[in-house]
């Protein structure tokens, strides 16, 4: 069964980089999920998909699906770009768009 090792984005809902530095090795879906036609539950008899194991370092996680022989691919984590602005910037004479109130 396949896996992919991730480090996790920051969440939208706070400015906080709390569980960034770990890595984590998640399951992809072998079985595809069932809707109950009663309720309308989503269910699925995957079990292995509910687990995700959190590592210290992506070596530390490569080393752990390499020994458990786990199929596995690793995707690299998107440093966010940050821009530089100054506040002063909207009020420049050269501002593209006139500033206005």
């Amino acid at each position: 069964m396949p896996a992919k090792i991730y480090r996790p984005a920051k969440t939208a809902m706070q400015s906080g980089k709390a569980k960034t530095n770990v890595w984590v090795l998640e399951f992809d879906q072998e079985i595809p999920r069932k809707i109950d036609p009663i309720m309308g539950y989503t269910s699925s008899a995957d079990t292995r998909q509910q687990l995700k194991l959190t590592f210290d370092t992506q070596e530390l996680a490569e080393a752990y699906a390499q020994r458990e022989g786990i199929e596995y691919r690793v995707i690299a984590p998107k440093d966010p770009t940050r821009q530089t602005v100054s506040y002063s910037d909207n009020f420049r004479y050269s501002r593209i768009q006139p500033w206005t109130h």
